[in-house]
């Protein structure tokens, strides 16, 4: 039976980052309609179910937004509805909800223990208070550690933490409207790696550590339009990277992909799906899903990528009148799906198996072009090629998608 995933999105947190470009609303938990939206997405799996037909579920993540808003209660009826949909599920299922400190503490986390989550992935994000001032966080250092420790002692058996870094601050004198050029404090490569060991030593079990992207309609998209974002040094940002690695390798946490760090035996099966090319419905406003076979509606080798409607009470008033919730729909063809599979399979650290891939989803592996361009990376020390199976090695790390893009 092949695997397949599930993603549930919440739209509601209770403060938009500046840096996000995810689908969210600023809401106080209190004006969230906690089981209306449960509802919504029961409703939307019912008539979502044939996808499931031949497969063994093995994910399900809940991803925002800031879906540790939720009422466990209203959670746990949609992760029963999902396990009863799919029927075939794999032993241990792992189940991931994204929080962020400010609504997430002990309490909290052994709710969600009890309806059946398995895995907490908390946007710690830093410890430098003016840090997480510029990045729009309502906690503080402590805050996010406290959640992290809250979590590993509600007995949560998989616990993650995120970090970002690459983040420059307008310096005291730029005084309090930043221009480009203007004078900036930036994290060192020193003070970052202390930062991932202390989020290391509470125990966590996984570590997320992104470099700070600018992305266009968000806060800082704006900002940096008008010159007046500061901008991390692309070398220092390098720099960074394998600091953090080595402070996370020292803590027993392994390099599995190029943002992300495990213990043995507890990597994000969930995003190991994505990389790995694996179907994964989309539930929820604003969910992406992508599927295939005959419960899709695709033909041998295509996939369906849909997007549901992205406003929160457009897509209730949908799926409770059971009608389409479908914002979009794009078919995928067998070429389409394998350069996917190259650009997210070449951020693991043991790449992947292009040719088990390409027959997989029925094309070719090894076009001509294919093969002069990995022939030229691999002498240039940016690729490795062992039979089938392709790889970015560890100092080429930063630039694989650049490397990925080259293999089209």
């Amino acid at each position: 039976m092949q695997p397949i995933g599930v993603y549930v999105h919440f739209p509601w947190c209770l403060k938009k980052c500046p840096y996000c470009d995810f689908v969210s609303f600023a809401k106080e938990r209190d004006g969230i309609e906690h089981e209306r939206y449960a509802d919504a997405i029961l409703a939307e799996l019912e008539r979502r179910a044939g996808v499931f037909e031949g497969r063994t579920l093995a994910t399900v993540f809940f991803g925002g937004g800031t879906p540790s808003l939720w009422a466990p209660r209203a959670l746990g009826r949609v992760l029963a509805g999902i396990r009863a949909a799919a029927g075939r599920a794999v032993e241990d299922v792992e189940v991931t909800v994204e929080c962020n400190p400010s609504s997430l503490d002990e309490d909290r986390a052994r709710a969600l223990v009890d309806v059946g989550v398995n895995r907490l992935s908390v946007g710690v994000q830093g410890l430098e208070p003016e840090r997480l001032r510029f990045l729009g966080r309502l906690h503080d250092a402590e805050g996010g550690l406290d959640a992290v420790r809250a979590a590993l002692r509600a007995g949560v058996p998989r616990v993650s933490a995120d970090l970002i870094y690459g983040v420059a601050v307008p310096a005291p004198e730029a005084g309090p409207r930043y221009l480009a050029g203007g004078p900036t404090q930036e994290q060192s490569p020193s003070e970052a790696a202390a930062e991932a060991r202390r989020v290391a030593e509470t125990g966590v079990t996984h570590v997320s550590a992104y470099s700070l992207t600018i992305e266009p309609g968000t806060q800082f998209g704006e900002l940096s339009r008008r010159g007046r974002l500061p901008i991390a040094d692309e070398d220092h940002v390098a720099e960074t990277f394998f600091a953090i690695e080595e402070a996370l390798g020292r803590a027993g946490l392994s390099h599995y992909e190029v943002s992300n760090y495990a213990r043995e035996g507890h990597e994000a099966r969930h995003n190991l799906g994505y990389w790995r090319g694996h179907d994964y419905v989309g539930l929820g406003c604003a969910a992406f899903g992508t599927v295939s076979g005959e419960g899709a509606g695709v033909r041998a080798g295509f996939a369906l990528r849909y997007r549901n409607v992205i406003d929160p009470a457009r897509y209730m008033r949908a799926a409770l009148a059971g009608e389409a919730e479908v914002e979009s729909e794009e078919p995928l063809d067998p070429e389409t799906r394998l350069r996917e599979r190259i650009m997210l399979g070449l951020r693991l650290r043991g790449g992947f198996d292009l040719e088990r891939s390409a027959a997989e989803v029925g094309t070719e592996a090894w076009t001509p072009s294919r093969r002069r361009a990995a022939e030229r990376l691999a002498e240039l020390g940016k690729l490795t090629i062992e039979g089938g199976t392709i790889r970015v090695p560890r100092n080429a790390w930063v630039l694989a998608d650049g490397i990925a893009a080259e293999l089209f």
